[in-house]
């Protein structure tokens, strides 16, 4: 089907000519080189941010087409589930859920590391009425970033 499809759309595609091949490879060398040198939680959120931050663009940018994509003659009105423009619209909002599922994953294991839960072992178990030593200092506030 796809060769079909490939020869009726050759008269599309010469009007229309787009880059052939894929996109140009980005660089994750300067990303693996920092995280296997991370030592702490603090250290591998710190290069996974700035990839997420980094892949960001492209990636909602791949959605928003594939949401076009799916939108095409209005084809995703009353949209059946498991039809192309349905199929599209997961695949855009799937594409963004990676960055989402990345993030909490940064946030949950710097949680682990700076708010640990409570070691509910009883002899760990402060006695009635001592006080219990203060939480651990968090790190300084820096630009955060936009997701």
């Amino acid at each position: 089907m796809k060769r079909w499809a490939r020869r009726d759309a050759e008269p599309f595609r010469k009007a229309h000519p787009l880059p052939e091949g894929p996109w140009r490879e980005p660089d994750f060398t300067p990303y693996l080189d920092a995280l296997a040198a991370a030592q702490t939680p603090a250290e591998i959120e710190a290069v996974t941010e700035r990839v997420l931050d980094a892949a960001e663009p492209t990636i909602r940018a791949l959605s928003d087409y594939l949401v076009a994509a799916a939108r095409w003659q209005n084809q995703n009105r009353d949209a059946a589930p498991g039809s192309p423009a349905s199929l599209l619209m997961t695949a855009a909002s799937r594409a963004l859920s990676a960055l989402a599922l990345a993030d909490e994953a940064g946030l949950g294991r710097l949680r682990a590391a700076y708010d640990p839960a409570p070691d509910s072992s009883p002899s760990t178990s402060p006695q009635p009425g001592a006080t219990a030593a203060p939480p651990p200092v968090p790190p300084s506030a820096g630009p955060g970033h936009g997701r």
